[in-house]
């Protein structure tokens, strides 16, 4: 039975701490990541739609002054999300994860009501991203950090996972109702766009209301010194009692990361505290790590795909806006497909480590071949002087473009999340996740800012170089990043290297090992 489980095995997590309530606070948690994932998706297909197209000018101008609106539109949301990211970390530090999250969503609704109420004027559909970027970017730095810190080690993969998996399927919402607006509402008003930007904002009050009733982060608690809190909160979402040994096994893990991570002096980290800590050895190999992963699960190219998908099927020889947006919506589905597999089997089954190993190498091979097929078929050119014909090499590599984003969902999309916020130090790990978020969104406003000039002046070259990326990646994957499946977060210290959390362990071992030679010589002398 062990092999067809759904959680590590290396754990000693008792049954009844992968419980309903657990489950239940990541997925409400993770309503964010639904308005994340639409907010991301929706906007490709809604700037492909006509009405959308004459009421913001992107009608009848060159392509070069089309490319630098839908970048401006695309970009300043990853903008915002890169500030939001930063920002924010001070919030989660002093007020908790739950308030800061409650404070993130109310700054995405109001940047999604002022893009439902634009109005046709370009600069507050862009000043309405580049708020919502705020509040996105604030929800993906705490809402990893706030499950993280809350879930039980055997399955902590799966439930961050969920926070990946709505993501995903709020893409693929995103995706299939820019399809159905352009279907069924007339194009002659402004309702055909404004419906797709207005649904953000379920998601968005969905995640205030809910946050309500989940409990704080017993790991923030026990930062505070407020012991019986962090207690009474982890019997609640454990379903033990907090007598229970597992309970005060877990509570004295934290109470002695905090001990170790106390500066000299005994005094609360200041500023410098916070930046030497940083800098120490078994943190800034952490830091380096979660730089690169986040560097990398953008230079995939996943992005070039999700925010200009109409533009990517059109390379492909698919005309007509409803056309691409159906063939848009397939490739939401297959999206979150492979996140439902990465988060139910994957993470804790296959390890965290060979899904990258894995996943970049056999995720390049797509890539590969669209890009050989635009190089030698040309779809575009051809669908540009009235050639419409679709051959099986071009099914294929519609099929490529499913297959890609599968791959990418199954592995590196929820695997780096996953990865950042469970490896950094206790008393600085929002710092950590908040210097990792920001690089991600930094590098995803580069690609989305970029990725329309490339499609148009590199054609087949685009697809071809980030397939030679992923190759790279999966190759710095397996030369760099350790396996941490199963590993509760206190035991990251001696997984890295931190020399005071290696010593301890050592003396763990040794104590562990004399006192099995003395339970046998004991039996020995019986005998």
């Amino acid at each position: 039975m062990g092999c067809f489980n759904l959680h590590a095995s290396n754990t000693d997590d008792p049954p009844e701490v992968r419980n309903w309530r657990i489950h239940m606070i990541a997925v409400i948690a993770s309503m964010g990541s639904v308005a994340m994932g639409y907010d991301t998706s929706v906007i490709g297909g809604t700037m492909a739609l006509d009405s959308f197209r004459r009421d913001f000018g992107l009608a009848n101008v060159a392509p070069h002054t089309r490319d630098t609106l839908q970048g401006n539109i695309v970009s300043t949301f990853q903008a915002g999300c890169f500030f939001g990211s930063l920002l924010t970390f001070p919030l989660g530090e002093k007020f908790g994860r739950k308030k800061a999250i409650m404070f993130a969503s109310l700054v995405f609704c109001i940047g999604g009501a002022m893009m439902t109420a634009a109005n046709g004027i370009i600069a507050l559909i862009i000043a309405g991203r580049a708020i919502a970027g705020l509040g996105i970017g604030a929800v993906s730095l705490l809402v990893p950090v706030y499950i993280a810190e809350t879930s039980p080690p055997s399955i902590r993969g799966r439930l961050v996972g969920i926070f990946e998996v709505l993501s995903q399927g709020g893409g693929m919402l995103g995706f299939w109702i820019n399809y159905a607006v352009n279907r069924t509402i007339s194009v002659e008003g402004q309702t055909q766009w404004i419906v797709p930007l207005s649904l953000q904002l379920i998601p968005g009050a969905l995640l205030f209301f809910g946050i309500m009733f989940c409990p704080e982060s017993p790991r923030w608690y026990a930062k505070k010194d407020r012991w019986e809190e962090a207690g009474k909160t982890l019997a609640h979402i454990r379903h033990l009692d907090e007598n229970h040994p597992y309970i005060q096994r877990e509570l004295s893990d934290i109470r002695e990361q905090i001990i170790m991570s106390t500066p000299a002096n005994g005094q609360r980290m200041g500023k410098m505290d916070m930046f030497k800590r940083l800098c120490q050895k078994g943190t800034r190999n952490r830091i380096a790590i979660g730089l690169f992963l986040m560097a990398c699960q953008n230079l995939t190219g996943v992005n070039i795909i999700t925010y200009y998908s109409p533009r990517i099927f059109e390379t492909l020889g698919i005309t007509g806006t409803d056309t691409k947006l159906f063939a848009t919506g397939f490739y939401g589905i297959a999206k979150t497909l492979g996140m439902i597999v990465f988060s139910l089997y994957l993470v804790e089954k296959i390890g965290r480590r060979n899904g990258l190993i894995w996943g970049a190498f056999i995720g390049s091979l797509p890539m590969w071949y669209i890009g050989a097929y635009v190089m030698r078929a040309d779809p575009a050119g051809a669908a540009a002087k009235g050639v419409v014909s679709q051959t099986g090499a071009g099914y294929f590599a519609m099929v490529c473009v499913y297959l890609y984003g599968f791959i990418y969902c199954m592995t590196w999309q929820g695997i780096t999340w996953v990865y950042c916020s469970e490896i950094f130090p206790f008393d600085i790990r929002l710092l950590c996740v908040a210097i990792t978020t920001a690089d991600q969104w930094l590098w995803s406003f580069v690609i989305s800012r970029t990725t329309p000039y490339m499609i148009t002046s590199l054609g087949y070259g685009t697809y071809m170089f980030f397939g030679s990326l992923m190759v790279l990646m999966g190759l710095w994957a397996w030369w760099a990043v350790p396996e941490t499946k199963g590993k509760t977060l206190e035991e990251m210290e001696a997984l890295f290297g931190v020399p005071a959390a290696v010593e301890a362990e050592a003396m763990a071992a040794g104590y562990q090992k004399e006192k099995v030679e003395c339970i046998e010589d004991i039996h020995r002398n019986k005998v």
